[in-house]
């Protein structure tokens, strides 16, 4: 007896449905997991974690903060960069910040949960630090010396023309001191909480300043990764670093040198993105061979 048309479609369709769950569902997923356990991929699937005397402290494909539990940095270990997913290296809160080349204008606000600072703000709030912590210069084009973005709201007479009429540095309030005294003949003012001077009519207005245009501190060390995960730093980054981690573990430059230089990855096949210094892996070598004082 012959079915129905409707009902063998139907069927064909239920038998279609549990041949690909069979094999997308169960063959396709247990064979990947098959050829991740295979000799030299095994270690990447598993996650490529890291013991120290028999302990897990970490993955080599994770980066992770070495500060105190202030979240100050700890000056025995090199730092990595900084990170945007949840509170630092966050895995189920990967993410970026978000923040493009044209947040420069800070939210100043009397609640600190309705301030937030623009992403040029926050470069220059690293390097003053990084500059501190490694004893180089942390200035910055179009940074002020306190370490924030060095932008003014200009206001003119007929909106974008005209002689200037008033000057607000937005990103500074008081206490701090205009890192300009004037702009084109007008005092240069501080910006108040809750004022929205770019609604208001003001031109923003980037100033670049006198830092040296090739800084001393490295992007990498200024600037989140795009998953905020990263866990290597530029060598440029690590060289910086390497005066301070002597001096703190009573090393030889040379020989703190020469671990970076063990710990460095070269470019992907030889050629794609840039050399990397994985920071955990070249920590634990450095608790292994100098211990801090």
């Amino acid at each position: 007896m012959r079915l129905p048309t409707w009902i063998a479609q139907h069927l064909a369709a239920l038998r279609a449905v549990l041949v690909f769950t069979v094999l997308l569902g169960l063959v396709y997923p247990l064979a990947l997991v098959a050829v991740g356990q295979l000799p030299g991929l095994n270690h990447k699937t598993d996650g490529s974690l890291i013991t120290s005397g028999g302990t897990t402290v970490g993955s080599a494909l994770i980066g992770q903060s070495f500060t105190d539990a202030d979240g100050n940095p700890v000056a025995r270990y090199f730092q990595s960069r900084p990170s945007a997913a949840g509170d630092g290296y966050d895995p189920t809160s990967t993410s970026a910040s978000n923040l493009g080349p044209e947040s420069v204008v800070d939210t100043i606000a009397i609640d600190p949960e309705e301030a937030s600072e623009s992403l040029l703000t926050q470069v220059c709030e690293r390097s003053k630090a990084i500059g501190e912590l490694d004893g180089v210069d942390g200035r910055r084009p179009y940074c002020t010396d306190d370490g924030v973005g060095a932008v003014l709201a200009v206001f003119r007479a007929d909106g974008l023309t005209g002689p200037v009429t008033r000057v607000v540095s937005v990103n500074q309030a008081a206490p701090a001191t205009p890192f300009l005294p004037e702009y084109q003949g007008v005092t240069v003012e501080l910006a108040q909480p809750g004022e929205d001077y770019v609604a208001a009519g003001g031109v923003v207005t980037p100033i670049r300043g006198d830092a040296p245009a090739d800084p001393a501190v490295p992007a990498d060390a200024v600037t989140a990764s795009a998953s905020g995960l990263d866990p290597q730093i530029s060598p440029a980054y690590a060289e910086l670093q390497v005066n301070r981690v002597a001096r703190e573990r009573g090393a030889d430059p040379a020989a703190v040198r020469k671990l970076v230089k063990e710990h460095t990855e070269g470019r992907g096949l030889g050629f794609l993105g840039e050399p990397g210094v994985n920071v955990l892996e070249l920590n634990l070598a450095l608790d292994k061979q100098f211990a801090a004082r």
